[in-house]
C-alpha cells in the first residue's frame, strides 16, 4: 500500500469514527460483525444472483463463506437473536461488491450505519433516521431523493388476476425490466414465446423433450408444465389496473405535491390507498424533525434497482453532477427481520453512509 493510499485510509476510518460519534449521541449502541458472512443467509435471500456481486471463500469447516456485503442482514440476525426492542444500533467497517460492470468503482469500501428497531411509531423512526443523515450531510449540498417501495408492493398485491401472478411480480419489483416484461405479458401485451407455446400445446412434453438435465424429477418438470398452462388460461390483467401502475410508477415531484396525486391514483386504486396514508404520516414527521419537506423530492419508482431487501421507505442522498455512487442510502426492511427472525418481526429503518466520499466531497460536519 503506498504511502498516499495508507493516509487516505486512516482519513476515512477518522470520517467513519466521527459518524458513528453522532450516532451513539443519537442514542445507538455501537456493535460489530464478521466479516467473513455465512452463505447460505445470504443466497436464501436474494438467491444465486448475489454471487455476482460477493466475494465468496471456501471455509473447511464452516462452509461457503462471503465478504460481508453489508451490514444491515448481521446486525439484523444479532437484533432478532438476543436484542432488546426497542434498539438503536451503529457500526463501521469494509463492505467487499464485486464491480464487474463498472472496474473503475471501488469494490472494497467503508460504510458507516444507524439501524432503529422500534415499532412504537414507524412515521417517527423513519423521520428520526432521515433527519439524522440529513444533519450529518448538511455541508456537502447534497440532493436527497425519497420513494417508497410499499406503494408499489400494494399496488401488485391489489390486481385482479392470479397470486401466482402477482407473487412473480413481486419478486421482480427490483428488476424493472424483467418486472415490466412480466405485467405486459400477463396483460396480453406481449405474445407467448414460440418455445413456450409449443410446451403448452405438447400433451407429452416429457417424451418430446430430450435428455433430461438437472436435478429436477418427472414430477416437478410437469409440476412446473401445469403452472405455465394454468397461467395462460388465466384471463389478462386489465388494461386500467396496467395504467394505473404506470400511473403510479410515473409518480416523481416534489413529496407535498406527490402525495396530492398519489391521493387521486388511490381513488382508482384503493389498495395503495393504507401505503399513502403511511407517506402523509412520514412526512408530518418530517416536518416536525426539522425537514423541509416542500423541497424534498419523492419519486415512486425509487429503489428499485439497488434496494433489495427495502419493503416501505427509501432513501439516498447524492452529489448532483459528480459521476459517483450514493454518498448515503436507507430505509425501512420490515420483511428483513421477519425472514431472519424465523417468524418472528419488529418494524426496522436504517441507512449507511460512505465516509470515503463525504471526505473527498468535504468532509461532513
Amino acid at each position: 500500500m503506498t504511502p498516499a493510499r495508507a493516509d487516505t485510509r486512516a482519513a476515512t476510518r477518522a470520517e467513519a469514527a466521527r459518524l458513528v460519534a453522532r450516532f451513539e449521541a443519537a442514542g445507538a449502541r455501537a456493535v460489530d460483525c464478521a466479516i467473513l458472512q455465512p452463505a447460505d443467509t445470504l443466497l436464501d435471500l436474494y438467491g444465486e444472483d448475489i454471487r455476482a456481486r460477493a466475494y465468496t471463500t471456501q471455509d473447511p469447516l464452516r462452509g461457503e463463506r462471503m465478504l460481508r456485503p453489508d451490514f444491515t442482514v448481521p446486525v439484523v440476525e444479532m437484533h432478532m437473536a438476543e436484542g432488546a426492542e426497542p434498539a438503536r444500533y451503529t457500526y463501521a467497517g469494509e463492505v467487499f461488491r464485486r464491480q464487474e460492470d463498472d472496474p473503475d468503482r471501488a469494490s472494497e469500501y467503508i460504510q458507516a450505519g444507524y439501524e432503529v428497531f422500534d415499532g412504537a411509531d414507524p412515521a417517527a423512526a423513519e423521520a428520526e433516521v432521515f433527519a439524522l443523515f440529513a444533519e450529518a450531510l448538511a455541508p456537502l449540498g447534497l440532493r436527497a431523493a425519497t420513494g417508497d417501495i410499499g406503494l408499489l408492493t400494494a399496488a401488485v398485491q391489489g390486481l385482479r388476476t392470479t397470486e401466482r401472478r402477482k407473487a412473480a411480480l413481486l419478486r421482480h419489483i427490483w428488476r424493472p425490466r424483467r418486472f415490466r416484461e412480466l405485467l405486459d405479458r400477463f396483460a396480453g401485451r406481449r405474445p407467448v414465446p414460440a418455445a413456450r407455446l409449443a410446451l403448452l400445446n405438447d400433451p407429452d412434453p416429457i417424451a418430446h423433450a430430450g435428455p433430461r438435465l438437472g436435478l429436477r424429477s418427472e414430477a416437478e418438470i410437469m409440476g412446473r408444465v401445469a403452472a405455465l398452462r394454468e397461467d395462460a388460461a388465466a384471463p389478462p390483467i386489465a388494461a386500467e389496473e396496467v395504467e394505473g401502475l404506470d400511473a403510479l410508477l410515473g409518480v416523481r415531484d416534489a413529496a407535498p405535491r406527490a402525495l396530492d396525486r398519489l391521493r387521486g391514483i388511490a381513488g382508482e386504486m384503493p389498495a395503495i390507498a393504507p401505503a399513502v396514508d403511511r407517506l402523509a404520516a412520514r412526512l408530518e414527521a418530517l416536518a416536525a424533525r426539522g425537514v423541509e419537506v416542500d423541497r424534498l423530492d419523492f419519486e415512486a419508482s425509487y429503489g428499485r434497482t439497488s434496494m433489495e431487501y427495502y419493503d416501505g421507505f427509501v432513501f439516498g442522498f447524492y452529489a448532483e453532477g459528480r459521476d459517483l455512487p450514493p454518498v448515503a442510502s436507507g430505509g425501512r426492511y420490515d420483511a428483513l427481520t421477519r425472514q431472519l427472525g424465523r417468524g418472528a418481526a419488529i418494524p426496522a429503518v436504517g441507512g449507511v453512509i460512505r465516509p470515503g466520499l463525504t471526505l473527498a466531497l468535504g468532509g461532513a460536519a
